[in-house]
């Protein structure tokens, strides 16, 4: 590769990108330390060839056609052959065929693919086009389909990137070409399920055979020849939490009337039905998923780009954070429709975990084209995903978009503004859901989210139909209190920013401009004002911290705090409310943000307290009172009661004891109870009303905090503090001595006992550089209770070292006195 304007050349990868070849080559410093960014903003701006050599195996000319096939290139391409000009390209998402037999040549071909300036094509393109844009800083992100978050979001850095992103190759063929086929699976309800296999073929006019193969864990399950397959006792696949994953492998060999095989299709699948269901009830309309007609409530949050270089991500990069999720016992993601349509590697894993996916087309926040060279594009994008992915088991949802109604509604209130409205009903109310309906009717299409089934964008909508995106804290700075004030039927995005960990901040940052307020941090907090919303927010609930640590480990605790209130909320009203995902899962380069994993994969607070609020059985509060203003204008709660819930998502129902304890910091117990309580399947109940006026007029909220547990066969499934008043206003005793001890269980498994004389809360234990694998973290310790954590390291270490390497805190030592 090089750039056009220049004679030396480099080596190039493929599939690959400009700023990484750029990088290997040693032209480049890395984009994500520091404020490198800002400086390589010129690589966008130039036009960068690659250029390959090759000789064609000599039985491929035998073949009576000859193709070159790219499975995606990055954008605005132009592909030439021998000197001849194949095709040019201007859509990211589209795969390509291009017939090559009479430019082909035995030996000696030379493939040149040209990628010119996304810009210059955006400035040469739709100069009426001119929509408003909330996070392309140049602006016309929109007129061109490319990965929309290149151009930076307040998440992300502007790396507008070009290259072979996705596989290229030769292929060759005669007669008749398998391009793909359909499955289409009949449940009868009555545990019999067949399978409708049908071939789409390069020319259709063609007769084929089908001879299928059907295992499941190597064990032969169905065999034969022709279009249905009858499952015998077909084993169910089900969403984390609720059930198993099985997944057939079906091998189909697809053959003309004559006999010669012209293609083979190997695919994992699972068997299953899922169905968007939106029925008329006592709240409005349903908006909920049912997965072999049970209804599921969504757990989970948003997915965006693992890498702001995505052609590199391999399976373990995906597993990492995948597998996370469903440590934290979610069982949905969805896909943001400003990134890509994600590999294979990646619903492969999302199959095998159980977790179901909500997928967004590729369009975010602001207004595209409706003319009839894009919405082609665009119709050519949505087959082709829709084609490849319309087999997995863990496709859920088409969604048009993300947010370009809920952000534009107002914008089409203008009558000049009509032809962007027509461009927006030609899109996602007409191209798409055609394309969904002609290639994968059985997933459900739904034109936007937010969306209500009709143009209102309010919260009192939202309470009643469709899905929410609920922003007023954070982006409206409203108290966090707010999320209890709107039982939504489901939230699709809701979040609150923290800083990553001093670790991961370390691979980005200067030593020596290490200040969250500095160029470096500043470069990579991408959201404006993001670090006086964070400060607002902790200021609000915590003490002023003793330092940049200090203030890190904050803002990831009120972050956690901000979306277990909303999700514990949204819980405790199913089956009102059926799905909470939060914004966001991951991040795409080391960054300030709404991610519950950082980039380097460690879990901010949020995961670890996820793991708990998304369990699948939560025992959670709701408080009865009000706040008021005291002397000072110091806020207090005037809590007179307490609800305690019970919320199940499991499939059958239990038994269990629900407990509580009110305790004084110094140490006494004020009030202690216990329950026996029914607990049926995928229910929210309140099962205890705990009224607490005369012990807070006696004691103080400010002394006090509140125990709640539950058991299930005498072992604790679900526990957490309830505060009675905001932290910054309690009098923590400060640990005279913390007991740690460490041991090794098995090769690479250590287990950590913590003990404290005193109650502390969100005890975080940190391993410097070993990032572990850990099965709890951002506890509570209570007086004189052992608590076991296990830990898993890469690889063997010495209990000294081990030792050596730990440290600790809590609440208490984030405003004084010293870290363990």
């Amino acid at each position: 590769m090089r750039d056009a304007a220049q004679r030396r050349w480099f080596p190039a990868t493929v599939p690959g990108c400009v700023h990484t070849d750029l990088m290997r080559a040693g032209q480049i410093p890395d984009p994500f330390h520091g404020t490198n960014e800002v400086d390589l903003q010129w690589i966008e701006q130039r036009t960068w060839e690659y250029r390959l050599e090759f000789n064609p195996a000599e039985e491929f000319f035998e073949q009576e056609h000859l193709e070159l096939v790219a499975d995606g290139l990055d954008t605005v391409a132009t592909v030439m052959l021998n000197g001849i000009e194949i095709a040019r390209t201007d859509n990211m998402f589209i795969g390509h065929r291009w017939s090559v037999r009479d430019q082909l040549k035995p030996s000696g071909n030379v493939l040149v693919v040209r990628f010119h300036p996304a810009l210059e094509y955006i400035r040469s393109r739709r100069p009426e086009h001119q929509p408003r844009e909330i996070n392309d800083p140049v602006g016309g992100v929109t007129s061109i389909r490319k990965e929309q978050c290149q151009f930076g979001w307040d998440w992300g850095p502007r790396l507008v990137t070009s290259g072979i992103w996705r596989d290229i190759r030769l292929e060759g063929w005669s007669g008749n070409r398998l391009e793909t086929l359909r499955v289409v699976q009949r449940h009868d309800g009555q545990g019999k399920v067949w399978l409708r296999l049908a071939p789409e073929l390069a020319r259709p006019e063609g007769r084929v055979s089908c001879h299928y193969r059907l295992t499941l864990e190597g064990a032969v399950i169905a065999e034969g020849q022709g279009r249905t397959v009858d499952v015998p006792d077909p084993q169910l696949w089900w969403p984390s939490g609720q059930g198993a994953q099985p997944l057939y492998q079906l091998e189909v060999e697809v053959r003309e009337a004559a006999g010669p095989v012209i293609g083979r299709w190997v695919r994992r699948i699972g068997l299953r039905t899922i169905k968007l269901d939106r029925h008329k009830d006592e709240w409005g309309q349903s908006f909920q998923f049912v997965v072999n007609g049970r209804a599921i409530f969504a757990k989970g949050a948003n997915w965006i780009p693992a890498h702001s270089f995505v052609h590199g991500l391999a399976r373990a990069d995906y597993q990492r954070d995948l597998r996370s999720a469903v440590e934290a016992n979610m069982n949905m993601i969805r896909v943001w429709g400003g990134g890509i349509y994600e590999s294979e590697d990646f619903f492969d894993l999302c199959d095998e975990l159980g977790l179901l996916v909500w997928q967004d087309f590729m369009f975010a926040c602001t207004l595209y084209p409706g003319d009839k060279d894009f919405v082609e594009s665009v119709r050519a994008e949505a087959e082709h995903q829709i084609r490849r992915l319309r087999h997995r088991a863990s496709l859920a949802l088409w969604c048009g978009n993300n947010e370009v109604w809920g952000c534009n509604a107002h914008e089409f209130e203008d009558p000049g503004r009509q032809p962007y409205r027509d461009a927006y009903e030609a899109g996602f109310h007409q191209a798409l859901p055609a394309m969904v309906k002609a290639h994968d009717p059985a997933t459900a299409y739904w034109p936007s989210s937010p969306w209500r089934g009709d143009e209102s964008t309010t919260h009192e909508a939202g309470i009643s139909r469709g899905d929410t995106h609920f922003w007023d804290v954070w982006h409206g700075r409203a108290p966090v209190a707010t999320y209890e004030k709107w039982p939504f039927r489901f939230v699709s995005e809701f979040g609150m920013q923290s800083y990553s960990s001093p670790t991961t901040n370390a691979t980005f940052c200067p030593p020596e401009d290490n200040n969250v307020f500095g160029p470096a941090m500043e470069n990579h907090q991408k959201n404006i004002g993001g670090n006086q919303v964070i400060l607002d927010y902790v200021s609000r609930r915590y003490r002023f911290p003793k330092s940049q640590e200090a203030l890190i480990y904050l803002s990831q605790l009120n972050q956690a705090y901000c979306m277990q209130t909303g999700v514990e909320f949204y819980r405790r009203n199913r089956p009102r409310c059926m799905g909470a995902l939060y914004w966001q899962l991951n991040d795409c380069w080391p960054v300030a943000s709404w991610s519950s994993i950082e980039f380097t994969g460690r879990w901010r607070a949020l995961h670890h307290v996820a793991r708990r609020f998304f369990a699948p059985l939560m025992v959670t509060a709701q408080l009865h009172g009000k706040e008021t203003v005291g002397i000072g204008n110091m806020r207090h709660s005037s809590v007179e009661a307490v609800e305690l819930y019970v919320v199940s998502d499991l499939p059958e129902s239990c038994r269990g004891v629900l407990r509580w304890d009110l305790f004084h910091l110094d140490g006494r117990c004020l009030l202690r109870g216990s329950k026996k309580v029914k607990i049926a399947a995928a229910t929210s109940a309140s099962q205890k009303k705990i009224e607490l006026a005369k012990l807070l007029a006696k004691h103080g909220s400010d002394h006090v905090y509140l125990r709640i547990a539950l058991d299930l066969d005498g072992a604790n499934v679900s526990e957490e503090t309830v505060f009675l008043t905001a932290p910054r206003f309690l009098d923590l005793p400060r640990p005279s001595a913390t007991r740690v001890k460490v041991s090794a269980v098995g090769s690479r498994d250590y287990e950590l006992t913590v003990t404290s004389a005193v109650f502390q809360h969100r005890f975080a234990f940190d391993l410097a550089d070993l990032n572990p694998q850990v099965s709890d973290n951002y506890f509570e310790l209570y007086p004189n209770e052992p608590k076991r954590v296990r830990i898993r390291l890469p690889d063997r270490m010495a209990i000294a070292q081990l030792r050596g390497k730990l440290t600790y805190h809590s609440l208490v030592d984030s405003y004084g006195g010293s870290a363990g």
